[in-house]
């Protein structure tokens, strides 16, 4: 899957986690700010590769489809590593399921988040839809405005505020929805 690059940003790859981004992914959370926003513990490459595994094992039960996010470059290879992607709580026939992302430090501020979050959107809605998903959620703890300005750009509007349930979110949550335009 494809997000279209902008004039001061290349486009973007979303595709699934690979056993060779291990190395990679212990780069990226190294960055403080990550670690207070996601709830993986990754701090090795034993670790990483454990990270990496359950994604691929949410896939091939078809209840989480997450993706590494990186940048295209001009010669069709793959940039590096940019940010992760997530389609998760996925159940036949259930019309919710949940979104959710995280940009890599280097990466922020350059609409990685938000195109790869339209994308996400855009595909889950499709691929989806004969299953009976109308409508996408989106968590986030109240003090992350940048996740907030994330979500409102892409069209999730608040939803509600939701008690906060540690350790996965240690405070208050706002609760974005999108409804799939029929």
């Amino acid at each position: 899957m494809t997000a279209a690059a902008t004039a001061s940003a290349p486009a973007l790859l979303l595709r699934p986690w690979r056993p060779a981004d291990a190395a990679d992914l212990v780069g990226l959370y190294r960055d403080e700010a990550m670690r207070r926003w996601v709830s993986a513990a990754v701090h090795d490459r034993a670790s990483a590769a454990r990270w990496i595994e359950d994604q691929q094992r949410g896939r091939d039960a078809g209840h989480r489809f997450a993706f590494a996010i990186s940048e295209a470059r001009a010669d069709a290879a793959e940039g590096e590593l940019v940010g992760h992607a997530v389609l998760k709580n996925v159940t036949p026939g259930a019309s919710c399921a949940e979104v959710g992302y995280w940009t890599a430090a280097h990466a922020r501020g350059r609409g990685v988040a938000p195109r790869a979050l339209e994308a996400l959107t855009a595909w889950a809605f499709t691929a989806f839809a004969d299953h009976g998903l109308t409508r996408l959620e989106l968590l986030h703890q109240v003090d992350n405005t940048a996740s907030c300005r994330v979500a409102r750009k892409c069209g999730y509007e608040l939803s509600s505020l939701v008690a906060a349930a540690p350790p996965a979110f240690p405070q208050e949550a706002h609760l974005h929805a999108r409804i799939r335009n029929l």
